[in-house]
């Protein structure tokens, strides 16, 4: 299985945000699936005058040993959490493969290219009409935890993976407290409709918990895809 993809996938809008986000900031993850663990997740986030985000997933265990997974994405973003460049290395089982997206809000214009590093070959180049301001899957992660919305209360988002730009919904559904390698939580649970046709066209529901106070910190990301898949759970394990 890929575990990149379910873990790139978290957008948000441009509302009236009060910036919570810190400045610096490492966030580790466990990654289950099917009760078992499957891999560890990093994401390293500084913000200046441009945001940079970091992105390391790597298979571990039983999945490591039938499938080696090790991921490397990262971003750049602007002063307003709108993407700029994207970079991914994924090397997975035999595969190795490196895709480059710009965006360029000025011209509304997305540019993919995606390369096998294996073969030297191009798989995939190509041009997207995007908003002047559009999140990438990650850096949309940290714009949602600048939004103030209430249980019941939902927003449009604008996203864009370089393949495609979409319009998706973000709703703000109930507060719950969610146990963690790093303790128990109070969070507000949110369902980011990425799937079932929108950005991906797989079947999935996808649900991020963050923490009911001005942090925001994401705790725990959930995509619950059919059984013959089956669930996919991310839960932090430390935050520095």
């Amino acid at each position: 299985m890929r575990l990149t993809p379910l873990v790139v996938f978290l957008v948000c809008s441009p509302l009236a945000t009060s910036q919570t986000a810190p400045a610096r900031e490492t966030l580790h993850y466990n990654i289950e699936w099917r009760l078992i663990t499957a891999g560890k997740a990093q994401v390293e986030w500084s913000a200046g005058a441009n945001t940079e985000i970091r992105l390391h997933v790597e298979s571990v265990g039983l999945v490591s040993k039938l499938f080696k997974v090790e991921d490397d994405y990262s971003a750049y973003l602007n002063s307003s959490l709108c993407a700029q460049t994207v970079h991914l290395n994924t090397r997975e089982g035999n595969r190795q493969r490196e895709t480059r997206i710009t965006f360029d809000g000025r011209a509304r214009r997305a540019s993919y290219l995606e390369r096998d590093l294996v073969k030297n070959t191009t798989l995939r180049a190509k041009e997207t009409d995007i908003p002047p301001c559009v999140h990438d899957v990650i850096g949309g992660l940290f714009y949602l935890r600048t939004l103030n919305l209430e249980p019941g209360q939902s927003t449009q988002v604008a996203v864009s993976d370089g393949k495609k730009s979409v319009t998706a919904r973000v709703e703000a559904q109930q507060r719950e407290d969610v146990k963690t390698p790093e303790g128990v939580f109070h969070t507000l649970r949110y369902e980011i409709y990425l799937f079932n046709g929108v950005l991906y066209q797989r079947s999935a529901h996808l649900n991020i918990w963050l923490t009911d106070d001005r942090r925001k910190v994401p705790v725990q990301i959930r995509v619950r895809m059919p059984v013959t898949i089956g669930t996919i759970t991310l839960q932090l394990e430390k935050h520095e």
